[in-house]
């Protein structure tokens, strides 16, 4: 089982998190500052925002959460074999949490990721901004893995 992930900037955190609530009619599953994330059952999507990381109501990055590293090797070697360049990222601290993942280039420069969370990363880990995720800038021009 997997679910996709759809990770948004907005401009207004709280704001966002209070729509968003009321739209999948279910509470955030984690909030940070400048971060929140919802896991929704139905339908089954991974929602992520970012404050203030790019222009307001864009797309910062997509993805696919499995549940496994297992499967996020097993993807890997699907989208190696299937001749896209992949870029992994083992035992990674992104989005507040400890990840395992593979990105690859989509059409258009898009980004996506397949990835798993192993553990949360609490207030008190060592995170730098540029762990915390993701691009400062809109997803087509930024030169930085934005990550989730």
């Amino acid at each position: 089982m997997s679910r996709l992930q759809l990770a948004l900037n907005v401009s207004n955190l709280d704001e966002s998190v209070e729509f968003y609530s009321k739209f999948f009619k279910t509470m955030p599953a984690k909030i940070r500052p400048g971060y929140a994330n919802f896991a929704i059952a139905e339908p089954p999507l991974k929602l992520v925002l970012f404050e203030n990381s790019g222009d307001p109501g864009t797309i910062n990055h997509l993805g696919v959460e499995v549940f496994s590293t297992d499967e996020v090797v097993e993807a890997t070697r699907y989208l190696a074999n299937e001749g896209f360049e992949t870029d992994i990222e083992d035992g990674t601290i992104c989005c507040h949490a400890l990840q395992d993942k593979v990105w690859v280039d989509g059409p258009d420069g898009s980004r996506w990721e397949v990835y798993t969370v192993l553990a949360d990363a609490n207030e008190s880990s060592s995170i730098s901004g540029d762990e915390l995720c993701c691009a400062s800038e809109p997803l087509e021009t930024s030169d930085a893995a934005p990550c989730c």
